[in-house]
């Protein structure tokens, strides 16, 4: 018998499961709101669901998942041409919304079924379990380049990440998470609400996140935080002015960053307002999470910790070469094995094909290996791994450096073709207070750094590009 993605809905109790604003549904009610509805789901390809930061969209997830359909999450900020994408490369059978929800007309050709949290007269019985590589959910990812790819998750990617999370920040029942993340990617979705759920515990989602909401949060029932670092400086800039929030974030049992590296300077400022040190993580929509500082462990800024349980993490070099040692220094694209691996991009058997190598996934992202198996990434291989007179630099490592400087308050470095250097490392910066020159810039990260990985360039802007998770859009930043 294949074990349960959700043993607390088998046998249900009257603890809370999710909580948006003042509507909540116990284990006992979502059992028999996903279980009803997951009845009229059975036989579907596959489902989009409308993702609003809903508690409708909870319920349609998992129903999907109880039914054994792949859900498809989709942003409800899509564009036209995005959304036509998506819905002819996975062709949902159904749409899942809440009530009353405008859908674009794009969807108009596809069944649309309301998610209501009217209770059934009985609990349906949750069918058998399916099997482990059964697709659970299709995720499209925002690639630099062409159309996004449906990212095929199966079951035991979900189950096996999830539990290796739980054993790196001994997440239990018992634990209250807050956040503000959109349900349409694998950290809000993923392992922010099918997190608690798997283990039985309770998910509070702000609808958006603001600090107060945090802070009311974590002020009461609350015991974790999961957040990016857009997030997390709003959260300190707010803290180091109000008290009674700083000492509501000290309470948190764990504060999770993760999407976009963490600045140093942030991880200092939340220590020193509020005591807590930030545990960071890496994961992809590919792999879940790969890695994570532990909660009993060393907590280094910058750095993502080892590999969670039951995945390999290794560095290569550009020949695919395994680079040993953990010296802290030594640059070379992360590639990761274990059970968390999704099974394809989603009619792209090539782009798989092309993503593995000798049955490691290639992330394209680049890193350091640290003692202790610490990971530090440095950027990404196409975009953040700068090669400037002759020497590798990643785009990371330049960033935190100019965050050191009280002048900055937002920083992205890029390369740009250079006659001389191959590529010149370019800064694009968002001033704050007395705004620093160029050279001043320069200087301050040859001090601090090494001098081939100063900025030759530095751009001025009032804010940076950035997507839904905050992650700062390069491309759009030109040269």
């Amino acid at each position: 018998m294949n074990s349960p993605l959700f043993p607390a809905l088998l046998d249900p109790t009257d603890r809370e499961a999710i909580r948006f604003g003042d509507r909540a549904l116990s284990y006992r009610e979502l059992a028999a709101v996903a279980g009803s509805l997951a009845g009229r789901l059975t036989g579907a390809s596959r489902v989009a669901v409308w993702a609003t930061p809903s508690i409708e969209t909870c319920v349609g997830v998992v129903a999907a998942l109880l039914a054994g359909v792949p859900a498809v999450p989709i942003n409800p900020k899509i564009g036209e041409r995005e959304l036509t994408h998506i819905l002819t490369d996975s062709a949902p059978g159904l749409v899942l919304s809440a009530p009353g929800v405008e859908l674009p007309g794009g969807l108009a050709g596809v069944n649309r079924v309301e998610v209501t949290l009217d209770l059934p007269e009985t609990t349906p019985e949750i069918t058998a379990e399916p099997g482990p590589e059964t697709p659970a959910l299709i995720i499209y990812t925002s690639g630099t380049t062409g159309a996004p790819k449906g990212v095929v998750l199966p079951r035991r990617s979900i189950s096996s990440n999830l539990d290796s999370l739980a054993t790196a920040w001994e997440w239990t029942a018992e634990d209250v998470l807050v956040h503000g993340l959109p349900l349409f990617h694998v950290h809000g979705l993923g392992i922010g609400v099918l997190g608690p759920l798997r283990l039985g515990g309770t998910l509070h989602h702000l609808g958006s996140f603001s600090t107060a909401g945090i802070g009311a949060e974590l002020g009461g029932a609350a015991t974790m935080m999961f957040g990016v670092p857009t997030m997390y400086s709003r959260l300190v800039a707010d803290a180091e002015t109000d008290p009674e929030l700083a000492k509501a974030v000290g309470r948190a049992r764990l504060l999770v960053s993760g999407s976009a590296p963490l600045p140093a300077t942030v991880h200092q400022r939340i220590a020193a307002a509020t005591g807590q040190l930030v545990v960071e993580r890496y994961g992809m929509s590919e792999t879940l999470m790969n890695c994570s500082v532990r909660a009993s462990g060393e907590r280094r800024p910058g750095t993502v910790g080892p590999a969670v349980d039951g995945v390999e993490v290794r560095l290569v070099d550009e020949s695919g070469a395994l680079i040993e040692g953990e010296d802290d220094e030594t640059v070379g694209e992360i590639e990761v094995r274990g059970p968390n691996l999704f099974l394809e991009y989603l009619n792209r058997p090539d782009a798989t094909a092309e993503a593995f190598r000798d049955g490691w996934f290639r992330t394209g992202d680049v890193a350091t290996r640290g003692k202790d198996g610490y990971i530090r990434i440095v950027g990404r291989r196409a975009i953040d791994l700068i090669k400037t007179g002759g020497y590798k630099v990643g785009a990371g490592e330049v960033e935190n450096a100019l965050l050191e400087h009280p002048g900055v308050a937002e920083v992205a470095v890029t390369g740009a073709p250079d006659d001389d250097l191959g590529e010149r490392i370019v800064a694009w910066v968002v001033p704050q207070g007395d705004a620093p020159g160029e050279q001043e810039l320069a200087d301050h990260v040859a001090r601090l750094l090494t001098p081939h990985k100063r900025p030759r360039t530095v751009h001025f802007l009032e804010s940076l590009p950035r997507n839904d998770m905050g992650k700062v859009m390069k491309k759009a930043l030109g040269s």
